[in-house]
């Protein structure tokens, strides 16, 4: 059974998450445990993220995906939340739309 298409075999097609205001595209480097990773954001810093709850367990993050981070507050340029994890296709898509530039 194939997921990515419709009941009537068509292909099904899903908007890609874009980055919003205060929001960074991060290519994963490291995962350092407890739900704590190594993110090399896309304007050229490498920020500790975390996990958030409601993450942890529904997706699986590896080294070498492509996140969407939101800096903190205050130590923005230190640390920030991950707040999705794009698929292979969605990352293909956002380096060939132009919004990934690593």
């Amino acid at each position: 059974m194939n997921n990515n298409r419709g009941n009537n075999g068509t292909p099904e097609f899903r908007r890609v998450r874009t980055p919003r205001k205060g929001e960074l595209l991060g290519l994963i480097e490291q995962i350092m445990g407890h739900g704590k990773l190594k993110v090399r954001c896309a304007d050229g810093k490498i920020r500790m993220g975390r996990i958030p709850g409601k993450m942890k367990k529904r997706i699986w993050i590896r080294e070498g995906d492509v996140v969407l981070v939101k800096p903190w507050d205050f130590q923005s340029d230190e640390k920030s939340d991950v707040i999705w994890r794009y698929t292979k296709t969605e990352a293909g898509w956002l380096e060939r739309k132009g919004y990934l530039k690593m």
